[in-house]
């Protein structure tokens, strides 16, 4: 192998879609240190790199044919197959993901951010069902939960990553007036009012190109928020067990709850709290101590020809205030005068 730049390198990426969006930004880093070198992805979620001019070939896990004979045996090759999740500069929250991984596999970051291209067909496509709704106001699309779905998780709420099912309630409420809401979800996900329903199993990338079409998006820390950002696309994020220091683009307003709670509980072992939501370690007496509703409808009212900002040659989903980050230094909420930590 050569000491600067292999024939190939080999990214093997596990994980949700959220962590395979974040990680095209990763890619293209390590495709700019080494311009010469094929990249070839094995992963997960295969669609997410289809199209992607950063790479020279993408497996999905588990049906690799011939894989050792073509990219390993006697070949030029690098392997990243690293969990960046257990790097110490991600489980003590002092670097976002994306800056922990390419350190793990050391290479300069310089701003990539994720990407999602999309061929004329992905692009272009609207569903019927969404195509036939006669637009009477602007399109707010709205994830209030998130998840890998029903046969992998046991509650229809993670209190960790979900914005409560009442105060989604509440949030419509106080929007159905300004918005006509779409309201994307599993099936089994709670039911809301005054939203369009939409919860049909399509290709990610049919899926992501809602947000398209949206005017505005309301998002947890889920796959969506990294789309938005992957299209350039400006989204209010809510936070309530992760941090956009971590996960996060300085392109959305990214609010936290307004009681944090950092300590973990008896089950925490590395991270403070498990992401399914178990219900023992909630540590909240108060729903409205986890949700600043006057800050997330606040920050859809705005004029919305300034919610998304200009392109320029720079993506604006790079991680500009987000590089080595204080701890808790996420884009702040409207109003501070309630965000304090409890002593434990």
């Amino acid at each position: 192998m050569s000491d600067q730049s292999p024939e190939f390198a080999v990214f093997n990426i596990e994980g949700g879609i959220g962590k395979h969006i974040c990680s095209t930004a990763v890619v293209r880093a390590y495709k700019n240190n080494h311009p010469t070198t094929k990249v070839i992805v094995v992963c997960a979620w295969p669609e997410i790199y289809l199209g992607n001019k950063d790479i020279e070939r993408v497996y999905r896990l588990g049906n690799v044919p011939y894989f050792y004979e073509d990219y390993i045996y006697a070949k030029d090759t690098v392997v990243f197959s690293q969990e960046p999740y257990k790097e110490t500069s991600h489980i003590k929250k002092q670097k976002h993901l994306i800056l922990t991984w390419c350190k793990m596999i050391g290479i300069d970051y310089k701003g990539e951010a994720p990407n999602l291209p999309m061929n004329m067909r992905e692009a272009n496509y609207v569903d019927p069902e969404l195509a036939k709704i006669q637009k009477t106001k602007p399109i707010l699309l709205f994830q209030p939960f998130g998840g890998p779905g029903k046969d992998h998780q046991a509650d229809n709420y993670s209190w960790t990553r979900d914005i409560h099912p009442e105060v989604a309630q509440h949030i419509i409420d106080k929007l159905q007036g300004q918005y006509q809401i779409i309201h994307v979800c599993y099936d089994f996900h709670p039911k809301l009012n005054n939203v369009i329903r939409y919860e049909k199993v399509v290709p990610k990338k049919t899926l992501f190109n809602m947000i398209r079409i949206a005017d505005r998006c309301l998002f947890v820390d889920s796959s969506f928020q990294h789309a938005a950002a992957a299209m350039n696309k400006s989204a209010t994020v809510v936070w309530v067990g992760t941090q956009p220091e971590l996960f996060g683009y300085d392109l959305h307003t990214n609010i936290k709850a307004p009681v944090q709670f950092p300590e973990g509980t008896i089950d925490s072992y590395l991270y403070d709290y498990n992401f399914t939501g178990a219900g023992h370690e909630c540590p909240y007496d108060d729903v409205n101590q986890m949700f600043d509703v006057d800050s997330i409808v606040k920050s859809l009212l705005q004029p919305i020809q300034t919610a998304d900002k200009p392109t320029t040659s720079a993506p604006q989903s790079k991680l500009q205030q987000f590089v080595n980050p204080p701890l808790n230094a996420a884009k702040p909420a409207a109003t501070k005068k309630n965000r304090k930590k409890t002593n434990k």
